[in-house]
């Protein structure tokens, strides 16, 4: 359990409504706040109204792929800025050229687990000591 002053805001891009809910409720456990998506397209409606510090992205979906939304976002970069896009995917061996070649360095494998989560909030969280 996590006793933040300052919550990382994560969406959870995933059309399979349970894996999103799962991976949402984890952010939350961890806390965290979570938004959700199904798709490509509510992802970037969401990205275009909110600010968020990290989004866990699912690749193959209906709509809009992540793919498309990393691309999207590529051509938005106000809209990403200090965005860290995490692909959260069961597999991306054949992907993993392209995603960096826009700008994909992190990927996780399905299922994500608490501890994969608790590293990547270490590596995102700014230091705030001083």
């Amino acid at each position: 359990m996590s006793t933040q002053a300052n919550p990382l805001r994560f969406l959870v891009v995933d059309d399979t409504e349970d894996i999103r809910d799962l991976m949402a409720r984890m952010v939350v456990r961890l806390g965290h706040l979570a938004d959700e998506a199904a798709d490509g397209v509510e992802a970037v409606e969401a990205i275009q109204k909110t600010a968020y510090d990290v989004m866990l992205l699912d690749l193959s979906m209906p709509r809009m792929g992540g793919e498309d939304v990393v691309r999207w976002l590529n051509e938005n970069p106000d809209h990403g800025a200090g965005l860290r896009v995490v692909v959260i995917t069961a597999w991306a061996g054949e992907r993993r050229a392209v995603l960096q070649e826009l700008g994909v360095s992190s990927v996780l494998h399905k299922p994500l687990r608490t501890q994969q989560l608790r590293d990547l909030v270490d590596e995102v969280r700014p230091d705030t000591r001083s």
